[in-house]
Parts: structure tokens; sequence; C-alpha cells
């Protein structure tokens, strides 16, 4: 059974997170031959051009998680809807399911089926108890290595890291239309995106908040398959760095898209939820 520190009934919720949005992360291909400067509006224009465009997309996978020298190992399933649902299962290595999660736009919903509970809350409540600054644009980036939709563009700045472009920036703000409260609206986060110069996907993110540089999502992406005529990385690692370091390797599996899905989230009536 997972298990974190602070509170062991919501022992699935972090790592189940960490896999939407966290094994040190694999060393960046280095280039053989220089390669051609470039600015940040024409590498901006590639990134978002190369981004995995689908409405519906559906994967297996397998993952293994590691929090404050504690690790496990588990396999998944996951669902998303574009910009309206993420749905993932959680099945430990026994075979049955552990844990359901259904994430929206303003709401995140969990079945704990190991101690028969429930939890139903926002975003505002699972990022003071994770120490976290996420939101489903964030989560929904950093699963499948795309660029935050709901946010400005911003003012990126170009240069070249370790054989790849880097796109950098200091203030991105969410865009009006999307933000949902005052608060919501003084998020302002620090973003560093590393880029192929070969196909110009994500191989590399991270992003913090201006108000919490303390706190920094990170994520790493590479073994780039093709689906249908795009590319998808099939390995990904997501980390927290927090108090504590906290990281999830994805291997993706029988993945699909633009295939309509079906949501299931059902609580059954004898489930508690959790205070």
């Amino acid at each position: 059974m997972f298990y974190y520190s602070k509170l062991r009934r919501f022992g699935f919720l972090l790592p189940a997170l960490l896999l939407l949005l966290g094994s040190c992360s694999p060393a960046r291909k280095i280039m053989k031959a220089p390669i051609k400067e470039e600015g940040a509006d024409y590498l901006f224009s590639k990134l978002k051009e190369k981004e995995l465009k689908y409405t519906w997309l559906s994967a297996k996978f397998s993952a293994d998680y590691s929090n404050n020298g504690k690790k496990n190992s588990f396999n998944g399933q996951i669902r998303i809807r574009e910009d309206s649902l993420i749905w993932i299962s959680l099945t430990p290595m026994l075979g049955i399911e552990a844990v359901r999660l259904m994430i929206s736009q303003d709401s995140v919903k969990m079945i704990n089926r190991l101690n028969d509970t429930y939890f139903i809350g926002d975003y505002e409540y699972v990022n003071r108890f994770l120490n976290t600054n996420i939101d489903f644009d964030l989560l929904q980036a950093f699963l499948l290595g795309n660029d935050l939709q709901f946010y400005e563009d911003g003012k990126f700045r170009a240069s070249i890291d370790h054989g790849e472009y880097k796109l950098s920036t200091g203030e991105r703000h969410k865009l009006k239309k999307f933000v949902r409260s005052s608060q919501e609206n003084l998020k302002i986060f620090i973003q560093n995106i590393w880029l192929d110069p070969d196909n110009f996907k994500i191989t590399h993110a991270d992003v913090k908040e201006i108000r919490r540089e303390n706190i920094k999502l990170e994520s790493t992406y590479g073994s780039f398959e093709q689906m249908e005529d795009q590319l998808f990385p099939r390995k990904m690692t997501y980390i927290i760095w927090a108090d504590h370091t906290i990281r999830v390797a994805v291997d993706f599996s029988k993945m699909t898209i633009n295939v309509p899905l079906q949501f299931p989230f059902k609580i059954p009536g004898s489930y508690q939820p959790v205070k």
C-alpha cells in the first residue's frame, strides 16, 4: 500500500496526480554537429506545430514511484478528452484496481478501493495538501509533452543548451478568459522548455511559480514513437522538487487517439468520504 507521510488515507492521490502532471532525468542527447541558432518566435511556432493533436487519447502504462526513500511500482490506464477530462485507473501488481481518478477543469475526484473511501475536492485543496501549484492545463501539458494551452505565450528567449534548443520565460500569465478567481490571476510561471532540434518535440520542461520558487515541477520525454502521423513520447519522467523529491517514471503502451471514450466513475454507496 502506498504511503504519504502527512496523511495515510491520501496515499494514492500524489502519485496519480504526478502521472498527469514526477529516477533522475535521463541525459539529454548530445548532437555531433552544432545546430543552427534560431529565434524564439520561430522555435515557438515549430513547437506548436509539432505538438500532439488529438480530441480523445487512451493508453496503458507501467510506472515506478519514489518518495523520500519509499519506492513502489504499479500499472494503469489513462483516458483523456482534450481540455475537458482526465481519467486514470491505478492497479498494483496484484492486478485488481486500487484507485480511480476523474480530473476536470475545476475538480479532482478519487475512489480508493483499498480502504472503501472517496475524495471530491478542488485544486486549491489539492495544492495545499500536496504543496504544489498544479491546475488542469499544467497536468494535461506535462502528461503529453505539450506546451501549456491556457497561458499567454509570454516573452520567450531562445538559446542552445547541450545540443538542444531552449526556450525560457520569466513571466507567463494565465489567459484572462480562463481565470476563475482573483487568486488564480496572481499565478505567474517561470518556465523553461528544451526542444529536439530534429523534430522540435519537447524533450524536457520545468515550471515554477514566481511566489514559490522553492517548488518546481519537471518532466523529461524520450523514446518517441509514431502514432498515426504524429510523434508521442513513450517514456516520461515527472519530478516534484520540494521538501521531499518525488519522482515517477512512466512507460506508456497501447496508445490510441481520436477514438471516443467512456469515463466511468461511480462511487459505491458504502464508501466514506475522506475528510
